[in-house]
């Protein structure tokens, strides 16, 4: 069973079937695509000229003027007038099945393990009340070589709100809940930094045997 650091002091043990599979780069990308489009707004919206108000008047007569035949002032190629096959409000997601992003998430998840770029956090000791100072000094004692410079991704479980107050306003640190985190957030973190609480989450998600996760915190 593969383990991860605890930072202060320990071994926080993860589960070889969430955090030791080979990883399946075209799977996630496909679920880092599904994630991201979901997050699209899709609003974009421009007027087509039965949409432009005006234009019900012909603006010249037909003939005997000398200038070309025009029917409407709303036309597409006037100034003022409508767009032709502009963007109209659209979504953009696409299905992926259940499966596929709990296999994702177990890809991503293992990826980390295998960079030795996760590591454990023990939210019990030192956040009984939010400290922003505390939390960075947690921080500053994780060092991998071409990894610290990068974002961090802290995920919490619920019930750990303290945690979560003390990390947020560091520069480079996303906090998501276990079970609001995706794909493309494990993916794009340089270092994953979980709590216990939280490890037992992800692992049921990325399993999805409704089962509660094991995880274990040896003191060094």
């Amino acid at each position: 069973m593969a383990d991860a650091p605890i930072l202060g002091g320990g071994t926080l043990q993860l589960d070889d079937a969430v955090f030791g599979v080979e990883f399946n780069g075209p799977l996630v990308h496909q679920n880092v695509r599904h994630e991201l489009n979901a997050r699209r707004q899709g609003t974009s919206s421009s007027k087509t000229r039965g949409q432009v108000s005006g234009g019900g008047a012909k603006p010249w007569r037909q003939k005997g003027t000398g200038r070309a035949r025009a029917g409407s002032s709303r036309s597409p190629i006037w100034t003022g007038g409508g767009t032709v096959f502009g963007p109209q409000p659209r979504h953009f997601t696409f299905k992926v099945n259940r499966k596929e992003k709990r296999a994702a998430l177990r890809s991503a998840l293992s990826l980390q393990a295998l960079r030795g770029s996760v590591a454990g956090l023990d939210a019990g000791a030192g956040f009984d009340t939010p400290s922003t100072k505390g939390a960075a000094k947690t921080l500053a004692g994780w060092n991998i070589d071409g990894l610290d410079k990068g974002r961090t991704l802290l995920v919490l479980a619920a019930g750990e709100d303290n945690v979560g107050l003390s990390f947020r306003n560091l520069p480079k640190v996303t906090v998501l809940s276990a079970d609001a985190v995706g794909v493309a957030d494990v993916v794009g973190a340089r270092r994953l930094l979980l709590t216990a609480g939280a490890v037992g989450e992800l692992v049921e998600r990325a399993s999805g045997d409704g089962s509660t996760a094991t995880t274990t915190a040896t003191e060094a």
